[in-house]
């Protein structure tokens, strides 16, 4: 009877600490995207087509957290010369129902075009990422179940709340337990069958961050995939929040072209 009392005791300590769904996908989705105060990284994006054919991209990111969920980005492009001074910036909402706010800057056109919500789900750049890889989806666009927890990872299932917005019927992520970063998402379509993986290849600590330093997304129906390499990694450097305003679409900053 003693070691019944014992386990329950267990138990219902265990039970105490486990984490619902919802605050498993929020630390993920901290530990992914809001890591210190704000964050720099060098990215050189290797995009191949399905018959081998390479073509290669470099930028630099630029990240501020501006508040309980708010963050701003800054994308700024440096090769090759198709794509060189674009700028991609963002300004993303934690409020239910506001969209997060996107604009292009297309040097050739001297046009600075905002990105609709309904485009957020299109080519980033003519790779297989898409625009909302870069900056992250909201939380509240999806529901999510935990489907299956090993020792090491939760295994997240998540449906569109609006299938219609979206190329995706479902997808799941699976989250690490110890980083709390998500190492494979993989979207089915409309019709349940598999046709794009995310996947965080490598995984670094830096400045005490668990910090994914090579990704990759596959084209499962064209064959194709891209592959981001980061390096130069910084947190906590002060970015001043005036960087991320339509004035440096047009002129970028010096912490953008370094």
């Amino acid at each position: 009877m003693k070691w019944k009392i014992v386990f329950a005791l267990l138990l219902a300590s265990v039970n105490a600490f486990a984490l619902t769904v919802d605050e498993i996908v929020e630390k993920a989705n901290q530990a992914a995207y809001y890591a210190g105060k704000d964050g720099q990284a060098n990215v050189k994006m290797v995009i191949t087509d399905a018959g081998g054919g390479e073509r290669v991209r470099e930028f630099r990111i630029l990240r501020l957290n501006t508040g309980a969920g708010t963050q701003k980005f800054y994308v700024y492009f440096k090769a090759p010369a198709d794509v060189r001074q674009q700028v991609f910036m963002v300004w993303k909402e934690v409020a239910q129902g506001k969209d997060d706010s996107r604009w292009l800057f297309l040097p050739a056109l001297n046009l600075v075009k905002p990105i609709a919500p309904g485009d957020k789900r299109t080519s980033f750049v003519g790779s297989d990422f898409v625009y909302e890889d870069v900056s992250g989806r909201a939380l509240w666009e999806d529901t999510h179940e935990l489907i299956k927890e090993t020792d090491t990872q939760y295994l997240i299932k998540n449906t569109p709340k609006n299938p219609g917005a979206v190329d995706f019927g479902e997808y799941t992520v699976a989250i690490d337990k110890t980083t709390f970063l998500p190492v494979k998402a993989e979207y089915l379509d409309k019709n349940g069958k598999l046709f794009r993986r995310v996947e965080a290849v490598k995984v670094e600590t830096i400045q005490g961050h668990p910090t994914v330093t090579e990704s990759r997304v596959e084209d499962l129906v064209r064959g194709g995939h891209t592959v981001n390499l980061f390096s130069g990694i910084q947190y906590d450097t002060g970015l001043n929040e005036a960087i991320f305003t339509e004035r440096f679409l047009r002129r970028p900053p010096r912490e953008a072209t370094k």
